[in-house]
């Protein structure tokens, strides 16, 4: 396989909270290993943008949560509501959407014949209060229903907030319900002790500030991303499955493997092949604190034989819930 085409390698976060000192060497002696893949910045760099030719959407997705009921008023009933499957349930909520405006914000759905029986493709359509804090009423493999989250335009955004600005990140429940889930949990607990942008790179000359590759360039290094971890003190990460894996497009933020590693793309990636779930993207208006970020010092470090540069002084950041002040 070719090598722009390997999922990036998943960084073992630091040893600061395993306790012991010979922990910590094993550890970064193990993400040594197994980081092999890129080789970052180049001084070389196209000009500062604040939008992307074509942000990142959901166009497509309608995933939900298996064995997760949520609650809150009907604004369809179910028992008259009948359809096929959970993907249509999603559709028929999304299309109560309009010019930004959602009156439906979450659905619900049985679609296990033997377990719903006569309530089998029951669809219900609910708005939520706090849409960023759905009420459940019951959560777990027992749970018969599928239930999921459609963010009208302005909701869903959270922060990554940095001493360079804030990121802010448009989450995308359809494409990604399990990542989204794992956000509002974060958000609930106000913290995020530990977790910051340690490696970055800027687009060189192989991308333009669009995030257009240029005509017969190589396709790195630098590879054009920023690379952090969403793990932090006191919870521990619960790795996750593959979600959507669309094509990464500039502002494009992916798990890298399973997680809590994940990449913000500063260009558009086609060459990587659907190798990483995306759950958001940045605000296109935010995208020039990304490539502000490119831009602090950095020193080679070697992976398995690679040479990568990783920030002399990683980036911390506190993850909050934000709102996208242009929306209507």
């Amino acid at each position: 396989m070719p090598l722009s085409t390997l999922p990036l390698p998943r960084r073992t976060s630091d040893g600061r909270r395993r306790g012991l000192l010979v922990l910590v060497i094993l550890i970064a002696a193990a993400s040594a290993i197994a980081l092999a893949y890129f080789s970052f910045p180049s001084a070389a760099r196209g000009p500062l943008t604040t939008a992307s030719s074509m942000a990142p959407t959901e166009a497509g997705c309608c995933r939900g949560l298996e064995g997760l009921e949520l609650w809150g008023p009907a604004v369809n009933w179910g028992s008259d509501h009948l359809l096929p499957s959970s993907a249509a349930c999603c559709a028929s909520c999304k299309a109560m959407c309009n010019h930004g405006d959602c009156r439906c914000d979450s659905w619900v759905f049985c679609g296990d014949k033997i377990r719903c029986d006569h309530r089998f493709g029951e669809c219900w359509l609910k708005k939520q209060k706090d849409v960023m804090a759905p009420a459940v009423i019951a959560k777990g493999d027992d749970v018969m229903w599928t239930s999921g989250l459609v963010f009208a335009k302005g909701e869903g955004i959270v922060g990554l907030e940095t001493n360079l600005g804030t990121l802010r990140i448009q989450l995308l429940p359809g494409c990604a319900p399990h990542s989204v889930d794992y956000f509002i949990g974060l958000l609930s607990l106000h913290n995020c002790a530990g977790c910051r942008f340690y490696r970055a790179e800027g687009r060189g000359n192989l991308w333009d500030a669009k995030g257009e590759h240029i005509k017969n360039a190589a396709y790195g290094p630098p590879y054009a991303l920023l690379q952090g971890t969403l793990e932090f003190d006191g919870l521990s990460f619960k790795e996750r499955a593959k979600e959507a894996c669309p094509a990464l497009r500039r502002g494009s933020v992916a798990w890298v493997g399973s997680g809590p590693e994940f990449l913000i793309s500063l260009a558009n990636h086609g060459e990587w092949k659907e190798a990483y779930t995306v759950f958001g993207y940045v605000l296109p208006e935010d995208m020039a604190i990304a490539e502000e970020m490119a831009l602090l010092p950095t020193s080679a470090d070697v992976w398995s034989n690679v040479t990568v540069k990783v920030l002399r002084d990683p980036v911390y950041f506190k993850v909050k819930r934000s709102t996208n002040l242009a929306a209507p």
